[in-house]
């Protein structure tokens, strides 16, 4: 039986795994740690009126977390000391929490961990300054969120599969078992041809999934897979009304591909499908 894990809990990180956050920062002044107090930016929403969310921003004091808008867009933050955020599994999650708890009712342009203005008016001038781009943003992210699938094997499982299946890796594997010597290329040759036909079957399943998940998603994204059994780590953007359709699909997918181990994650902010360049005024130590 397939193994499909389907979670829409949060992620236990998000910080530096790969996504492309939705503003990137180019080196701007410092500003010494401790030096009082600035604005922590989590994403960027459509908005013409004042919004609160309570005090579930980050810190050990969870701060309280409201926009500051300009014209229709308003960004998301929350006081903060003026220091720079290390990527701790609380602060990260408190990122998280936010921009998950702000999507149930606006689409977001998340902004990547750690964006600290010193002012108000350094916000309202990002906002001035980037109003078209995410004006943009916000009109082609409208009504979609993101799903992360991730597909494991397990590796010896592949290579015996493969040693029944193929008749040359078959015929080498009982070559080394029954000679005591001379084995040394044999091994090579066994090794080599191994580790072709994984590449080959990975590749094709993941081809595969990508193409069966192509109609039900607006985009995807590949990502490098982490360690030796996972062979596939893609994020997919999806219609809020495809989402049961997308859901229903990877299922299919899962029961076709009985060895495989999914991971299924979401809905979240569209992590990896939007990426605006801009020069932040952001807090770094001396």
């Amino acid at each position: 039986m397939p193994t499909t894990q389907h979670r829409r809990t949060k992620r236990t990180t998000k910080a530096g795994d790969g996504a492309t956050q939705a503003a990137a920062a180019s080196p701007a002044p410092r500003a010494p740690r401790g030096d009082g107090r600035g604005k922590y930016v989590y994403c960027i929403i459509g908005s013409t009126e004042p919004l609160r969310f309570g005090a579930i921003g980050i810190g050990a004091q969870p701060s309280d977390v409201h926009t500051i808008n300009y014209r229709d867009i308003a960004a998301i933050v929350s006081d903060t000391p003026l220091e720079v955020h290390d990527a701790t599994r609380e602060n990260v999650l408190a990122h998280e929490r936010v921009n998950e708890t702000v999507m149930r009712d606006h689409t977001v342009i998340p902004m990547s961990f750690g964006t600290v203005f010193k002012t108000r008016d350094d916000i309202i001038e990002l906002l001035r300054a980037a109003y078209d781009a995410f004006c943009d943003v916000l009109g082609k992210m409208q009504g979609k969120v993101e799903f992360g699938v991730k597909v494991l094997w397990d590796r010896d499982e592949m290579v015996r599969e493969i040693e029944r299946d193929d008749e040359d890796v078959r015929q080498l594997k009982k070559e080394i078992a029954t000679q005591k010597g001379s084995t040394y290329f044999a091994r090579v040759q066994y090794g080599r041809l191994i580790d072709q036909a994984l590449q080959t079957r990975s590749e094709r399943c993941v081809n595969d999934i990508f193409e069966t998940l192509g109609d039900v998603s607006v985009a995807s994204r590949a990502n490098k897979p982490i360690g030796d059994k996972m062979i596939m780590n893609a994020a997919f953007l999806v219609a809020r009304d495809k989402e049961a359709a997308f859901d229903a699909r990877l299922k299919a997918i899962g029961a076709r591909y009985g060895a495989l181990t999914f991971k299924y994650t979401g809905p979240w902010p569209p992590y990896n499908f939007v990426n605006i360049r801009l020069k932040l005024e952001r807090a770094q130590p001396e």
